[in-house]
Order: structure tokens, then sequence, then C-alpha cells
């Protein structure tokens, strides 16, 4: 299922329930204007009510996968409050996409550059082109990063992160990969089977199970350490409750797959 409604933002579905959203400003290297913010928030609504969705693969059209802001935009708008809309409005969306129950995968075929580079960050995983690169550029026009910064500092170290925030150069796809920016590199003609590889694996398993393991995973990141423990025990707690997980067991029991369309044993 295609639809191109909104013409900045391309949405297909597949029969798994696969969610391919395609940022569409290419001649505007996908840079995130009001009205692209706009339509990411829609999807992100929407998409966190249907219980069909199983993955949201992000992509993006042209030669870069996101530029950041829209600066004309932002240039021709100077007052306080404007700015200080903008990037709430920003924050509001990049934690939509953290708090959607499925896993969000970035699929970066070209360059991420300021809040781009944050929206990488911000999605669960990523896999990107080994000629794709990465950078926190603002610094350079004089603008420090900060809203990209939490994200960045949530992904990599903090001296590899604070580093690219205050040079604002450009990282290659493999020095992302290693500093945790990025999942897997792979050729770009082999882009598209490598997070189909991943889809996979992620349909494979109970939804139930990673919509919970998502929101416990986020949750426990921003507590200290035993109220985490005490998070996740209770979450696992929840999850075993749970038919599929039930059935997983029993089926580890039994030495057989498990057949999660089946209701657990008793």
């Amino acid at each position: 299922m295609l639809t191109t409604d909104d013409p900045l933002l391309l949405r297909h579905q597949d029969a798994r329930g696969v969610v391919t959203l395609t940022l569409n400003r290419p001649q505007a290297f996908n840079s995130l204007s009001e009205d692209m913010l706009a339509a990411l928030q829609r999807e992100c609504e929407a998409l966190a009510g249907d219980a069909s969705v199983r993955v949201v693969v992000l992509a993006a059209a042209g030669k870069a996968f996101c530029a950041g802001h829209d600066l004309k935009e932002m240039r021709a708008q100077p007052s306080l409050a404007y700015y200080q809309g903008l990037f709430a409005h920003c924050a509001k969306v990049m934690l939509a996409l953290q708090a959607l129950p499925v896993p969000v995968i970035a699929r970066v075929h070209g360059v991420a550059t300021a809040a781009g580079c944050q929206l990488v960050a911000m999605c669960d995983l990523a896999v990107a082109s080994s000629n794709a690169r990465f950078a926190v550029s603002g610094v350079n026009l004089g603008l420090f990063c900060a809203t990209p910064s939490v994200a960045l500092s949530r992904n990599m170290g903090r001296k590899q992160a604070f580093e690219m925030l205050v040079t604002g150069d450009f990282i290659s796809a493999e020095e992302a990969r290693l500093r945790g920016l990025v999942n897997r590199v792979v050729p770009l003609e082999a882009l598209d089977a490598e997070v189909e590889r991943l889809v996979a694996s992620i349909v494979a398993k109970p939804r139930v199970a990673i919509a919970m393991g998502k929101d416990q995973f986020y949750r426990q990141l921003e507590t200290g350490i035993a109220a985490a423990y005490q998070l996740a025990g209770q979450t696992m707690a929840c999850n075993m409750m749970d038919d599929a997980a039930l059935e997983g067991v029993q089926a580890f029991i039994e030495k057989r797959p498990p057949n999660w369309a089946a209701p657990a044993a008793e």
C-alpha cells in the first residue's frame, strides 16, 4: 500500500506491517521544514495507534538523507518565540519516534547533518551505506547543535559526541558505526537487503514483547540503576504473563519452534 497524499512524506506499508516513511524534499536535501516536521508528527500519531504496524523504516529520496533544519525558513523569522516553538516542535517529533511501540530503523543512504544526524540518532536502529556521512555542523555557522547533542550523547561516548559538536567535522559511515551511531554499514547497492535482514528478524518476534521491551529500554536509560532494575523486573514479569512468552517458553521446553499464533498451553 503506497500513500502519496502528502508529497513531503511518502508512506508505504507491506503485508507484514512494515511501514516505510520516505522524506521527500530531495531538492532541499530533505531538510526539516515546519511542514516536514508536521507531516512526521501526523504520521507518528497515526502509527502509534495502528496495531498492524510491526516496524517503521525511515528513508529519504534524492542524494541526501537529511540536511537538518531548513535554514532559509529559520532565517526568515528571526524571533526568540519562533525559534523556541520550532525547536520544541522538533523535539516533540523526535520523542514521538522513540515512543512508537515498534522499532524504527533509519535507512541512511547519504549525508545526515545537524538535525538530520539527530534524526538518525533518535531512531532505534540505523543501517548506513558506506558512502553516507554524518556531522552536527551548526557550529560552523555559529550555532551550536544543542538539540542534536541530546540524541548524539545518548548514542556514543561523550567525548566522541562533544568532538563532533565543537568541530562540526564529518565522520564516515564506518566511523559512525564504531562510535555507536549506526548499527551496520554496507555498500549502497546492498543497503535495502541489509535493512530487510533486520526487519525480517524483528517481525519474526512477538509484537507485544518488542513493544514492552522498547518502552522499558528507554525508560530505564533515564533512571538510576536501582530504579532501572525495578522497572526491568516488572516489565519482564508482565511480559512473562503474555501468551506469546508462555508459548515461547513451552516451545523451548518441548524442543519445537514456537507457534506465536497459537494460545499458550496452561
